[in-house]
């Protein structure tokens, strides 16, 4: 029997009042699906545990956040690549959380892919309105124009103009120092600016977390996910 899809709430400007210190935890098939989440996730969504259980996971992607992001989620999971973002999510009542999220890809013991567990911390205010808000509205303007492809183009535009992979990005805005502070940024990072990136070749690799970044990749989310 397949279960009723349930009606995605309408955005509200309002966020969610949650206790930050947790870890919102969620885990599905490899198709999407939900298969198992902790009481944080049932908090701060709004949702029973029979609500959620079987439905798809997009049932928390806001419309602000952009297509792109889910694109590259999705092509770096399915390789069988840990992955990391900022995201805007919904709750059920229409209110908005923004979290940064670590995806684990758990394999059998063959070693196929066989789900993801994604843990979802707070994100800074001032990291939000000073990097991410910027970034994320000018790529849903491009996609409203020219679908993925345009936003894909500028995004990578946007990495290789500051000489980063996602990653280092991502690093860099909410600070390495998590044990001080999860939520400091790098003063001088830039802003990123309107225009389309001129037409040249980017490797797809620097959306990818290379084997290169590591054991930096793994002590910064390892202290970031750490702190209670």
């Amino acid at each position: 029997m397949v279960k009723q899809s349930i009606c995605k709430p309408i955005p509200i400007n309002q966020e969610v009042i949650w206790d930050k210190t947790k870890t919102i935890v969620s885990t599905t098939d490899k198709f999407g699906t939900i298969i198992d989440v902790n009481q944080t996730f049932l908090d701060v969504c709004g949702y029973s545990i029979e609500e959620v259980l079987g439905q798809p996971h997009n049932i928390i992607r806001h419309p602000d956040s952009p297509q792109i992001l889910f694109k590259i989620l999705w092509e770096n999971i399915l390789a069988g690549r840990n992955f990391h973002v900022i995201l805007k999510n919904i709750s059920k009542s229409g209110k908005y959380y923004w979290v940064i999220t670590d995806f684990e890809v758990n394999r059998n013991t063959e070693g196929e892919i066989v789900s993801f567990t994604a843990r979802r911390r707070s994100v800074a205010e001032n990291v939000i309105n000073e990097h991410i808000m910027p970034l994320y509205e000018t790529l849903l303007k491009l996609e409203k124009i020219g679908g993925t492809d345009l936003s894909n183009r500028y995004f990578k535009g946007f990495l290789d103009k500051q000489g980063k992979s996602y990653v280092e990005y991502i690093m860099d805005i909410v600070g390495e120092d998590t044990t001080a502070n999860i939520t400091q940024i790098i003063s001088d990072e830039r802003k990123p600016e309107g225009e389309i990136i001129p037409l040249k070749e980017i490797s797809d690799d620097i959306f990818n977390e290379e084997k290169s970044e590591d054991t930096r990749r793994k002590n910064f989310f390892t202290r970031l996910f750490s702190i209670n």
